[in-house]
């Protein structure tokens, strides 16, 4: 099986901002709505939407409208993916420091 370096670099890329990285980290408590969010940060809710965006685009966050709201949630199939694809290079380093010592 080929390894897909397209998705990572897309869902790591989406985590190359420090806002976007502390929405990921809001999320993994659970599903929370644009203004929960946007109470957080001193951003515009136009910006907000433009990290919203890139996230869901990446496959990281998932998300549904309710009402006038959006309301966001963690794609446990893209952090598996993620998490996977970290885990492998962990193992490598570790067999090669095996080696190294």
């Amino acid at each position: 099986m080929a390894t897909n370096y397209v998705k990572y670099a897309q869902l790591m890329k989406a985590l190359g901002d420090e806002t976007r990285v502390k929405i990921f980290a809001m999320l993994s408590a659970g599903e929370l709505c644009a203004c929960e969010i946007l109470e957080e940060f001193q951003i515009t809710q136009p910006t907000l939407s433009y990290h919203m965006k890139i996230l869901s685009e990446s496959g990281l966050v998932n998300s549904r409208r309710d009402g006038v709201w959006m309301r966001y949630s963690i794609n446990r199939d893209a952090l598996e993916t993620l998490q996977q694809f970290l885990k492998r290079i962990d193992a490598n380093v570790e067999k090669q420091s095996q080696f190294v010592n």
